[in-house]
C-alpha cells in the first residue's frame, strides 16, 4: 500500500471562466478535464485511494464515470471541500490537486513524493521573472515565490490546520499558519492553472472534445384534471382542464427533461424531482426545465435540436406549436428552427382516444461544448 491518498478539488462553479460549460467538465476527447487529470495522475503513482470533490449538485452525475474512485460532496469553499474530503482519508499522507492544474508533469508528482518525509507539507512553486511592485514598491524578486499544486501534506497535520474558521486558499497556507514545516520544491510552468477562458486555449497538452453526438429520448404521460389550468410547452392552453400530476403537470416538458437527461446520460426527471417531495408540488414546470437546462450546460454539452411528438385526442394543438416552439427554444438558448413540434391522435384509441389525457415523446441531440472554437 502506497500510504498516499489523492484528492482532486473539482465542486467549484468556475465563475471566473465565463463559458457555458464549467471548466472541470470540458472535455478532453470523451473524457470530462476532472477525469481526465485523474487519470493522468494515477497514471504516475498508485495512490491508495482517490478521493474526488464534486459540486452537489454534479455528484451523482459523476458517479456515472467510474466505480472506482470514492465521490465526496464538496463545500461552498474550498476549505471545506477538503475537510469533507479528509474525513475519507485513512492514510498518513494526502495529495491536494486543482483541476484547474490540468498538465502536471510526472516529474513533479515524482519529486512531491520523494521529499514527504521532510516537511508536513511538500509544495511545488515557481520562481518570478519580472521585476515585483509591492504596495508601489519595488522589492526583491528573488524573494518572491509562485505556489502551485499539488501539495503533499501529512495528514494529521492537515487536519488540525483546517480545524479553524479562517479561509486559506491553499494548504501549505495553512499548515504554516499553525506553525507547520514547509518544503518547497521546483515546480513546473507545464503546470498552469486554467482560471480564465483564455487559459485553457494556450494549453497545448489537452486535445479538442470528440465529435460524437448523443441521443436521448423521453416519454410521459397525464390524464386530464377538470377545474385546472393547461400548460403544455410552458404555453396556456385555453380548455377548462389541465393535467392530474404531483407538479403542473406540463406533459411535454417532462418528456423533453427526460429526453434532454437521456441523452446527457444523467439519469431520469424523477431523480432530480422525485414527486415525493413536496417542494415540487404544483411547481411551474418551466422551473424544473431551467434547472436541467442550466445542468446540461454546466456539464459540458450544447444542445442541437429536439423532436417532439404530442398524442392527444383534444385539445387541437396546431393553433399553440408557434407559440410553444418559441417558449422552448427560449428555454433551451437555441434557435427555433431546431425545435420540431409534431401532434398526432390516438384514433379514438385506448385512453388518449377517449380524450381522457395526452402523451408526448421527445427526442433530444447534444454535442459536447467546443472550447476549442474559442
Amino acid at each position: 500500500m502506497s500510504g498516499i491518498t489523492l484528492v482532486v478539488l473539482c465542486a467549484g462553479n468556475s465563475s471566473r471562466f465565463e463559458l457555458t460549460a464549467k471548466k472541470q467538465w470540458l472535455r478532453i476527447d470523451n473524457s470530462p478535464l476532472w477525469l481526465f487529470v485523474t487519470n493522468r495522475l494515477k497514471s504516475f503513482f498508485d495512490f491508495e485511494k482517490i478521493i474526488i470533490a464534486s459540486h452537489k449538485d454534479e455528484l451523482n452525475y459523476m458517479k456515472n464515470f467510474s466505480d472506482e474512485l470514492i465521490f465526496v460532496e464538496g463545500g461552498d469553499t474550498r476549505q471545506n471541500s477538503m475537510k469533507n474530503c479528509l474525513s475519507k482519508v485513512t492514510t498518513d499522507y494526502v495529495m491536494v490537486t486543482d483541476v484547474a492544474r490540468a498538465c502536471i508533469p510526472k516529474e513533479v508528482i515524482n519529486n512531491l513524493i520523494l521529499s514527504k518525509d521532510d516537511a508536513d507539507c511538500i509544495v511545488p512553486v515557481l520562481s518570478v521573472n519580472d521585476t515585483v511592485i509591492f504596495k508601489n514598491q519595488t522589492i526583491d524578486r528573488d524573494e518572491v515565490k509562485l505556489i502551485q499544486t499539488p501539495q503533499l501534506s501529512k495528514v494529521k497535520v492537515l487536519k488540525k490546520a483546517l480545524n479553524t474558521q479562517k479561509e486559506f486558499t491553499d494548504d501549505s497556507s495553512a499548515i504554516k499558519n499553525i506553525k507547520g514545516t514547509i518544503k518547497y520544491i521546483k515546480g513546473s510552468i507545464d503546470s498552469k492553472k486554467i482560471t480564465f477562458e483564455d487559459d485553457i486555449t494556450t494549453i497545448s497538452s489537452l486535445s479538442s472534445p470528440s465529435q460524437n453526438y448523443f441521443t436521448g429520448t423521453g416519454f410521459d404521460i397525464h390524464p386530464f384534471e377538470d377545474n385546472k389550468k393547461m400548460f403544455l410547452g410552458g404555453v396556456e392552453i385555453d380548455v377548462p382542464y389541465g393535467f392530474k400530476a404531483h407538479s403542473d403537470g406540463d406533459v411535454l416538458i417532462h418528456s423533453l427533461i427526460d429526453a434532454l437527461l437521456g441523452a446527457a446520460g444523467a439519469g431520469d426527471i424523477g431523480e432530480f424531482f422525485p414527486d415525493t417531495d413536496d417542494q415540487f408540488k404544483n411547481i411551474d414546470s418551466t422551473i424544473l426545465l431551467k434547472s436541467i437546462v442550466k445542468f446540461i450546460y454546466n456539464v459540458g454539452y450544447e444542445i442541437v435540436n429536439i423532436d417532439l411528438t404530442i398524442i392527444a385526442q383534444k385539445p387541437k394543438i396546431n393553433p399553440y406549436k408557434q407559440a410553444i416552439k418559441t417558449t422552448i427554444a427560449n428555454y433551451l438558448n437555441i434557435e427555433k428552427q431546431f425545435v420540431n413540434i409534431k401532434a398526432t391522435t390516438a384514433e379514438k384509441l385506448g385512453f388518449i382516444g377517449r380524450s381522457e389525457g395526452m402523451a408526448v415523446q421527445s427526442i433530444a441531440t447534444l454535442k459536447y461544448y467546443n472550447w476549442k472554437r474559442k
